[in-house]
C-alpha cells in the first residue's frame, strides 16, 4: 500500500510528508489542520488507488508502443489521396498496441 497515495485519495491537497511509507510516518504541515485518517480509512481507499496507479501504468506503456504520430500523418495524407492502405496498417498497429496492454 503506498500512505501517500492513500492520504491524497482522501484529502487531494494534503500537505505533510510521509517517512518510510509506514502510518507511524505520516507527517502533517504544521498548516493541516485536518485529522490524520486512520489506517483502516487508508486501507479501504487502497484497491481504488492501486486501480488508478495500475491504469496509469498501461496508459504510459501504451504511449510508449504506439506508432509515431508521423506515420499517421502520412497514412492520413495518402487516406485523402485515394490509398487507405497505410492508414489500415496504422490501425492494426494501434490495435496490437491495445491488445498488448490492456485495460483491466
Amino acid at each position: 500500500m503506498n500512505i501517500l497515495k492513500c492520504l491524497l485519495k482522501i484529502y487531494p491537497d494534503w500537505s505533510g510528508a510521509v517517512w518510510d511509507n509506514s502510518y507511524e510516518g505520516i507527517k502533517p504541515n504544521e498548516l493541516e489542520t485536518r485529522p490524520t485518517p486512520t489506517l483502516a480509512e487508508l486501507e479501504a481507499v487502497w484497491p481504488e488507488v492501486e486501480a488508478e496507479l495500475k491504469l496509469e501504468e498501461i496508459q504510459r506503456s501504451r504511449a510508449e508502443a504506439y506508432p509515431p504520430l508521423g506515420e499517421f500523418a502520412d497514412a492520413y495524407y495518402w487516406a485523402q489521396n485515394g490509398d487507405s492502405s497505410k492508414m489500415e496498417e496504422y490501425v492494426l498497429k494501434c490495435a496490437e498496441v491495445k491488445n498488448r496492454f490492456p485495460k483491466p
